[in-house]
Protein backbone atom coordinates (compact mmCIF):
# COMPACT_ATOMS: atom_id res chain seq x y z
CA UNK A 1 0.00 0.00 0.00
CA UNK A 2 1.44 3.62 -1.07
CA UNK A 3 1.68 6.37 1.53
CA UNK A 4 -1.52 8.39 1.97
CA UNK A 5 -1.16 12.02 0.19
CA UNK A 6 -3.18 13.53 3.07
CA UNK A 7 -4.21 13.04 6.33
CA UNK A 8 -7.12 14.97 7.76
CA UNK A 9 -8.12 14.95 11.42
CA UNK A 10 -11.84 14.11 11.92
CA UNK A 11 -14.00 16.38 14.14
CA UNK A 12 -13.27 13.68 17.20
CA UNK A 13 -9.44 13.84 15.94
CA UNK A 14 -9.16 11.02 14.31
CA UNK A 15 -6.55 10.87 11.52
CA UNK A 16 -8.31 9.93 8.39
CA UNK A 17 -6.02 8.92 5.22
CA UNK A 18 -6.98 9.95 1.82
CA UNK A 19 -5.38 9.07 -1.65
CA UNK A 20 -5.26 11.64 -4.54
CA UNK A 21 -5.64 11.10 -8.11
CA UNK A 22 -6.38 12.95 -11.17
CA UNK A 23 -5.84 17.09 -12.04
CA UNK A 24 -5.49 19.65 -9.04
CA UNK A 25 -8.16 22.02 -10.72
CA UNK A 26 -10.54 19.39 -11.59
CA UNK A 27 -13.90 19.44 -9.53
CA UNK A 28 -13.16 17.34 -5.94
CA UNK A 29 -14.81 14.02 -5.93
CA UNK A 30 -14.84 11.90 -2.71
CA UNK A 31 -14.91 8.04 -2.67
CA UNK A 32 -15.78 6.40 0.45
CA UNK A 33 -15.78 2.47 0.56
CA UNK A 34 -18.12 0.10 2.44
CA UNK A 35 -17.74 -2.40 4.38
CA UNK A 36 -14.22 -4.71 5.16
CA UNK A 37 -12.92 -2.65 2.04
CA UNK A 38 -10.70 -0.19 1.98
CA UNK A 39 -9.36 3.01 -0.71
CA UNK A 40 -8.61 0.08 -2.87
CA UNK A 41 -11.81 -1.06 -3.47
CA UNK A 42 -12.00 1.89 -6.11
CA UNK A 43 -8.87 0.98 -7.90
CA UNK A 44 -10.78 0.17 -11.20
CA UNK A 45 -12.92 3.04 -11.45
CA UNK A 46 -10.88 5.92 -9.47
CA UNK A 47 -8.24 6.26 -12.41
CA UNK A 48 -11.38 6.21 -15.14
CA UNK A 49 -13.51 9.09 -12.62
CA UNK A 50 -9.78 10.65 -12.30
CA UNK A 51 -9.96 11.68 -16.25
CA UNK A 52 -12.98 13.96 -15.07
CA UNK A 53 -12.37 15.32 -11.70
CA UNK A 54 -10.04 15.27 -8.71
CA UNK A 55 -10.19 12.12 -6.77
CA UNK A 56 -9.80 11.61 -3.25
CA UNK A 57 -10.50 8.20 -1.87
CA UNK A 58 -10.93 7.69 1.65
CA UNK A 59 -9.93 4.91 4.16
CA UNK A 60 -12.45 4.94 6.50
CA UNK A 61 -12.40 4.60 10.24
CA UNK A 62 -10.84 1.64 11.83
CA UNK A 63 -8.46 0.50 7.99
CA UNK A 64 -5.87 0.90 5.96
CA UNK A 65 -3.84 3.88 6.96
CA UNK A 66 -6.55 5.53 8.97
CA UNK A 67 -7.11 5.35 12.60
CA UNK A 68 -9.66 4.87 14.78
CA UNK A 69 -11.56 6.20 18.23
CA UNK A 70 -13.91 4.66 20.51
CA UNK A 71 -16.88 4.18 21.37
CA UNK A 72 -17.85 3.99 17.72
CA UNK A 73 -21.19 5.77 16.00
CA UNK A 74 -21.93 6.25 12.43
CA UNK A 75 -21.71 9.38 12.78
CA UNK A 76 -18.71 9.76 13.39
CA UNK A 77 -17.83 8.24 9.81
CA UNK A 78 -20.51 11.33 8.37
CA UNK A 79 -18.14 13.69 10.50
CA UNK A 80 -15.03 12.06 8.77
CA UNK A 81 -16.39 13.10 5.41
CA UNK A 82 -17.62 15.96 6.38
CA UNK A 83 -14.14 16.84 7.44
CA UNK A 84 -12.23 15.57 4.15
CA UNK A 85 -14.91 17.79 2.29
CA UNK A 86 -14.64 21.04 4.36
CA UNK A 87 -10.69 20.63 4.03
CA UNK A 88 -11.08 19.80 0.25
CA UNK A 89 -13.74 22.88 0.10
CA UNK A 90 -11.66 25.30 1.52
CA UNK A 91 -8.10 24.13 -0.07
CA UNK A 92 -9.74 24.45 -3.96
CA UNK A 93 -12.03 27.96 -3.18
CA UNK A 94 -15.18 25.81 -3.90
CA UNK A 95 -18.22 25.88 -2.02
CA UNK A 96 -19.46 22.04 -1.91
CA UNK A 97 -17.97 18.73 -2.54
CA UNK A 98 -19.29 15.81 -4.22
CA UNK A 99 -19.39 12.33 -2.78
CA UNK A 100 -19.60 8.49 -4.41
CA UNK A 101 -20.12 6.29 -1.60
CA UNK A 102 -20.17 2.30 -1.90
CA UNK A 103 -22.66 0.12 0.27
CA UNK A 104 -22.01 1.12 3.78
CA UNK A 105 -19.98 4.03 2.14
CA UNK A 106 -23.22 5.39 0.86
CA UNK A 107 -24.95 5.73 4.04
CA UNK A 108 -22.09 7.34 5.55
CA UNK A 109 -22.11 9.72 2.57
CA UNK A 110 -25.72 10.16 2.85
CA UNK A 111 -25.45 10.74 6.82
CA UNK A 112 -22.77 13.08 5.96
CA UNK A 113 -25.11 15.17 3.21
CA UNK A 114 -27.65 15.56 6.22
CA UNK A 115 -24.88 17.42 8.60
CA UNK A 116 -23.14 19.88 6.68
CA UNK A 117 -24.10 21.21 2.89
CA UNK A 118 -20.56 21.17 1.71
CA UNK A 119 -21.47 17.89 0.43
CA UNK A 120 -23.00 18.86 -2.96
CA UNK A 121 -24.34 15.69 -4.49
CA UNK A 122 -24.46 12.17 -3.67
CA UNK A 123 -23.62 9.30 -5.52
CA UNK A 124 -25.14 6.34 -2.90
CA UNK A 125 -24.53 2.76 -4.49
CA UNK A 126 -27.14 0.59 -2.54
CA UNK A 127 -26.56 2.33 0.61
CA UNK A 128 -29.56 2.98 1.49
CA UNK A 129 -31.49 2.28 4.74
CA UNK A 130 -33.39 -1.19 4.64
CA UNK A 131 -36.70 -0.97 3.88
CA UNK A 132 -39.87 -1.67 6.31
CA UNK A 133 -40.45 -5.39 6.01
CA UNK A 134 -37.07 -5.90 4.66
CA UNK A 135 -34.21 -6.09 6.51
CA UNK A 136 -30.58 -6.64 5.19
CA UNK A 137 -29.76 -9.61 7.88
CA UNK A 138 -32.10 -11.84 9.84
CA UNK A 139 -32.25 -13.19 13.21
CA UNK A 140 -28.73 -12.42 15.34
CA UNK A 141 -26.63 -12.44 12.39
CA UNK A 142 -24.90 -9.26 14.06
CA UNK A 143 -24.22 -10.73 17.29
CA UNK A 144 -22.52 -13.43 15.34
CA UNK A 145 -20.47 -11.43 13.92
CA UNK A 146 -19.29 -9.66 16.86
CA UNK A 147 -18.78 -13.13 18.59
CA UNK A 148 -16.82 -13.59 15.31
CA UNK A 149 -14.43 -10.42 15.38
CA UNK A 150 -13.65 -11.19 19.27
CA UNK A 151 -12.54 -14.41 18.65
CA UNK A 152 -9.90 -13.52 16.20
CA UNK A 153 -12.01 -15.92 12.99
CA UNK A 154 -12.43 -13.10 10.69
CA UNK A 155 -11.95 -15.96 7.75
CA UNK A 156 -15.06 -17.07 8.86
CA UNK A 157 -16.55 -13.61 9.46
CA UNK A 158 -15.98 -12.33 6.02
CA UNK A 159 -17.70 -14.87 3.90
CA UNK A 160 -20.80 -15.38 6.99
CA UNK A 161 -21.25 -11.44 5.91
CA UNK A 162 -20.93 -11.52 2.08
CA UNK A 163 -23.67 -14.58 1.99
CA UNK A 164 -26.04 -13.75 4.49
CA UNK A 165 -26.26 -9.63 3.60
CA UNK A 166 -24.65 -9.43 0.46
CA UNK A 167 -25.96 -12.23 -0.82
CA UNK A 168 -22.94 -13.97 -2.82
CA UNK A 169 -23.20 -17.26 -3.32
CA UNK A 170 -21.16 -20.32 -3.03
CA UNK A 171 -19.52 -19.95 -6.66
CA UNK A 172 -19.32 -15.96 -5.85
CA UNK A 173 -17.50 -16.29 -2.65
CA UNK A 174 -14.81 -19.31 -4.49
CA UNK A 175 -13.93 -16.67 -7.40
CA UNK A 176 -13.46 -13.56 -4.11
CA UNK A 177 -11.41 -16.13 -2.64
CA UNK A 178 -9.40 -16.77 -5.19
CA UNK A 179 -8.22 -13.20 -5.52
CA UNK A 180 -5.16 -11.59 -4.53
CA UNK A 181 -7.45 -8.79 -2.43
CA UNK A 182 -9.22 -11.52 -0.83
CA UNK A 183 -6.34 -12.00 2.58
CA UNK A 184 -6.67 -7.63 2.92
CA UNK A 185 -10.70 -7.91 2.94
CA UNK A 186 -10.27 -10.03 5.82
CA UNK A 187 -7.66 -8.26 7.65
CA UNK A 188 -10.25 -5.67 7.71
CA UNK A 189 -13.17 -7.62 8.37
CA UNK A 190 -13.28 -6.92 12.19
CA UNK A 191 -15.41 -3.48 11.68
CA UNK A 192 -18.33 -5.67 9.48
CA UNK A 193 -19.92 -6.67 12.92
CA UNK A 194 -20.08 -2.56 14.61
CA UNK A 195 -21.17 -1.05 11.37
CA UNK A 196 -24.34 -3.59 11.12
CA UNK A 197 -25.54 -2.77 14.53
CA UNK A 198 -24.78 1.49 13.38
CA UNK A 199 -26.71 1.26 10.40
CA UNK A 200 -30.04 0.56 12.82
CA UNK A 201 -29.67 3.54 14.62
CA UNK A 202 -32.49 6.36 14.01
CA UNK A 203 -29.94 8.61 12.97
CA UNK A 204 -29.22 6.54 10.15
CA UNK A 205 -32.86 5.69 9.38
CA UNK A 206 -35.14 6.08 5.85
CA UNK A 207 -37.22 8.81 7.90
CA UNK A 208 -34.25 11.09 8.78
CA UNK A 209 -32.67 10.39 5.29
CA UNK A 210 -36.48 12.65 4.16
CA UNK A 211 -34.23 15.94 5.32
CA UNK A 212 -31.55 15.69 2.85
CA UNK A 213 -31.69 18.77 0.31
CA UNK A 214 -28.56 17.61 -1.51
CA UNK A 215 -29.61 16.33 -5.01
CA UNK A 216 -28.99 12.12 -5.03
CA UNK A 217 -27.82 9.66 -7.16
CA UNK A 218 -29.05 5.80 -6.36
CA UNK A 219 -27.05 3.49 -8.33
CA UNK A 220 -28.94 0.13 -8.24
CA UNK A 221 -27.54 -3.17 -9.72
CA UNK A 222 -30.53 -4.99 -11.97
CA UNK A 223 -29.38 -8.60 -10.58
CA UNK A 224 -29.02 -7.21 -6.64
CA UNK A 225 -31.02 -8.82 -4.24
CA UNK A 226 -34.73 -8.06 -3.32
CA UNK A 227 -33.65 -6.60 -0.43
CA UNK A 228 -30.80 -3.60 -1.78
CA UNK A 229 -33.85 -2.87 -4.82
CA UNK A 230 -36.77 -2.25 -2.06
CA UNK A 231 -34.11 -0.68 0.13
CA UNK A 232 -33.45 1.56 -3.27
CA UNK A 233 -36.90 2.65 -3.81
CA UNK A 234 -37.93 3.30 -0.45
CA UNK A 235 -35.04 6.06 0.02
CA UNK A 236 -36.14 7.33 -3.52
CA UNK A 237 -39.67 8.06 -2.59
CA UNK A 238 -38.44 10.11 0.30
CA UNK A 239 -35.77 12.16 -1.57
CA UNK A 240 -36.25 15.58 -2.72
CA UNK A 241 -34.18 15.21 -5.20
CA UNK A 242 -33.16 11.97 -6.21
CA UNK A 243 -32.91 9.85 -9.14
CA UNK A 244 -32.35 5.81 -9.72
CA UNK A 245 -30.01 4.56 -11.97
CA UNK A 246 -30.12 0.16 -12.35
CA UNK A 247 -27.35 -1.08 -14.28
CA UNK A 248 -28.41 -4.10 -16.24
CA UNK A 249 -26.38 -7.35 -14.83
CA UNK A 250 -25.10 -5.60 -12.05
CA UNK A 251 -25.29 -7.17 -8.44
CA UNK A 252 -23.61 -5.47 -5.52
CA UNK A 253 -20.16 -4.65 -6.86
CA UNK A 254 -20.40 -2.63 -10.60
CA UNK A 255 -17.79 -1.16 -10.03
CA UNK A 256 -15.69 -3.87 -10.55
CA UNK A 257 -17.71 -5.82 -12.64
CA UNK A 258 -19.33 -2.81 -14.90
CA UNK A 259 -17.11 0.17 -14.38
CA UNK A 260 -17.88 1.83 -17.58
CA UNK A 261 -21.63 1.70 -16.36
CA UNK A 262 -20.57 3.42 -12.77
CA UNK A 263 -18.20 5.92 -14.31
CA UNK A 264 -20.98 7.47 -16.90
CA UNK A 265 -23.72 7.43 -14.59
CA UNK A 266 -21.54 9.14 -12.32
CA UNK A 267 -20.53 11.36 -14.50
CA UNK A 268 -23.10 12.37 -16.13
CA UNK A 269 -25.25 12.85 -12.63
CA UNK A 270 -22.45 15.09 -11.32
CA UNK A 271 -21.48 17.01 -14.09
CA UNK A 272 -24.78 17.95 -15.02
CA UNK A 273 -25.96 21.48 -14.61
CA UNK A 274 -28.91 23.51 -13.50
CA UNK A 275 -30.44 22.97 -17.04
CA UNK A 276 -30.08 19.27 -17.20
CA UNK A 277 -26.79 19.43 -19.58
CA UNK A 278 -23.76 17.80 -18.80
CA UNK A 279 -20.78 20.52 -18.67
Amino acid sequence: MTAPDLIIPSRDGTPIAVFRSGAADAPPLILVHGASADHTTFRVVGPMLAARFHVHAMDRRGRGASGDTLPYTIEREAEDIVAVASSLARKGGVDGVDVLGHSFGGRCALGAALMDPVIRRVISYEGAPASAGRPYWEGDLADRLAQLADAGRLDELLPLFLERVVGMTPADLARYRADPVWPHRVRAAGTIARELSAEAADTASLERMRAITQPVLQVLGGDSTATFASATHALDSVLRHGRVVVIPGARHAAHHTHPDAVVRAATAFLLEGPDGIVT
